[in-house]
């Protein structure tokens, strides 16, 4: 993987209440399969919980940010140290696409594409209630997806709550009013 195929890595509104994002990940496409519906590995870069591999089973995601990082960083205030989704699987095509019922706020597809020695990871997060959701989302999924990619690639992520502070700001400086 060179710099010149690396997508940008800020996310970017596809629609009015969609956001885009995407990053070039270290192959083979199963081992991001794995990261992306295995609940200890999902639990390491996004949310922990098990998951049934079909259409309609329920899924509860489970974030715990603090543990991403070690020392975790500071959470913002308004953030509980758990936070507890139900959710369902709405399609999956293995190795290639998973989407999610997203309890609250819209819902989202991971698909996958094979790049040469990389897999291309993109998340579309669809119908984001309002502009308060769409920036705590969009710098979640930004740090996460970091996360995700240093975990894949054998290094320490960035900690997460001081980036996530910093993309959030930025975020609300790029997206409309």
């Amino acid at each position: 993987m060179d710099t010149k195929t690396q997508p940008d890595a800020r996310g970017a509104l596809t629609e009015p209440t969609t956001l885009k994002i995407q990053r070039l990940l270290p192959g083979p496409v199963e081992r991001i399969w794995a990261y992306l519906t295995d609940g200890e590995l999902r639990r390491k870069w996004l949310a922990a919980g098990a998951m049934e591999m079909k259409v309609g089973a329920p899924v509860e995601l489970v974030w715990r940010n603090d543990e991403l990082n070690d020392p975790p960083g500071t959470r913002p205030a308004d953030f509980p140290e758990e936070h507890r989704m139900q959710s369902r699987i709405t399609e999956c095509d293995p190795m290639r696409k998973l989407s999610i019922a997203w309890t609250n706020s819209g819902d989202v597809t991971f698909e996958l594409e094979p790049r040469g020695q990389g897999v291309l990871l993109t998340v579309i997060h669809r119908r984001l209630p309002d502009r308060s959701t769409m920036l705590k989302v969009s710098a979640g999924w930004h740090m996460h997806l970091d996360v995700l990619v240093a975990r894949a690639s054998g290094k320490e992520p960035a900690p997460f709550w001081e980036g996530w502070s910093r993309l959030r700001d930025e975020y609300d400086r790029r997206l409309p009013a």
